[in-house]
């Protein structure tokens, strides 16, 4: 049975990529801040430790795995990444875990090791016009990341090709395009855009408003969770180190995915647009190097994806406004039993 560790196996795609290799029939092991939380893992072994602290690493690091998922990060929305506030934090303890992770995998004979990079780490200048976004991998120099979260995802790239070059550590690397699905942050500040507007169209009523960072013009794409996985599982099986975008090649605005999201809940919302944190103007994963090296491209529709990920944040909102009322009965029912 070939043995895998899963670095932020208690996030969003770490938690769904475990139960992924245990269907595959690896031997799991995960390790994060935080259990999985909506659910339970499905790791054979789950250790709660900080992956900053070199002794932690030590510890789970201790054998020579068959296969390293590193996901771990300092990340979020854009609520959290482009204000400025948190770019600090995010460096340094992003920076910190792959350190100790590219170590003591060369160190103790990791047979490979898979980093998540991002679509992040693509210039600014190659993503101005929203229609016409530059984002092939070959493109990402000269650099210019418009975060200093892409900064730190593209030093960790070098850093770990320098380690497969110097210390024959057999890497694969991808640059993730928002990826999204059931089960990941949907509230709080750190969620990503489809999660957030899953969660606003559900809050709100027929013909409600909701509100919108920018004029919704600026275009993503993004990528369904179940997509990413199949990606990923196909690059480390591959011969090919990447750098490789992993993402979808459709394209929508803001204002195009809100619409989606709206008629899917069978609403009319309105939209009212806020200065806010945005990003680039434009930004699309360019597939044509995936399907040259993996013979493979992501071609599920967004909207297939949204409605999953829609129906399952109905569900939390819904469980959230129970347990509210819940609450609110139980305090009213001790203020009369002390009255």
């Amino acid at each position: 049975m070939k043995t895998a560790l899963v670095c932020g196996a208690g996030g969003f795609i770490g938690s769904h990529l475990v139960k992924r290799l245990k269907a595959e029939g690896f031997e799991v092991t995960g390790i994060d801040l935080k259990y999985p939380e909506f659910g339970t893992t499905a790791a054979d072994e789950f250790v709660i430790g900080d992956l900053r602290s070199q002794s932690v690493c030590s510890e789970i690091m201790d054998r020579p795995y068959d296969e390293v998922y590193q996901l771990a990060a300092d990340m979020g929305g854009a609520g959290f990444v482009f204000t400025g506030e948190h770019d600090a934090e995010i460096m340094h303890n992003s920076a910190i875990i792959n350190l100790n992770i590219a170590d003591l995998a060369a160190k103790t004979g990791v047979k490979k090791l898979f980093y998540s990079s991002s679509a992040c780490i693509y210039p600014a200048y190659n993503q101005l016009d929203p229609d016409n976004p530059k984002c092939n991998e070959d493109s990402a120099y000269p650099a210019a990341p418009d975060s200093d979260y892409g900064w730190e995802k593209l030093f960790s790239e070098r850093m770990y090709m320098a380690y497969s070059r110097n210390l024959n550590l057999d890497v694969r690397i991808a640059r993730f395009h928002n990826i999204f699905g059931p089960e990941g942050t949907w509230t709080g500040g750190r969620e990503k855009s489809p999660a957030a507007f899953c969660r606003k169209v559900a809050q709100t009523p027929d013909n409600g408003t909701i509100e919108m960072w920018g004029d919704g013009n600026q275009t993503r794409s993004f990528l369904y969770i179940d997509e990413c996985l199949e990606g990923v599982r196909r690059l480390m099986n591959s011969s090919f180190m990447g750098p490789l975008n992993i993402g979808s090649e459709e394209m929508v605005s803001i204002n195009q995915l809100c619409q989606m999201i709206a008629e899917i809940a069978g609403k009319t919302i309105n939209v009212q647009h806020i200065d806010g944190p945005l990003g680039v103007r434009g930004r699309n994963s360019d597939n044509n190097l995936m399907f040259e090296k993996l013979n493979w491209k992501p071609t599920q529709p967004l909207e297939t994806g949204l409605r999953h990920t829609y129906k399952w944040i109905c569900q939390q909102v819904a469980d959230t406004n129970n347990n509210l009322i819940s609450q609110s009965a139980k305090n009213k029912n001790s203020q009369n039993t002390h009255a």
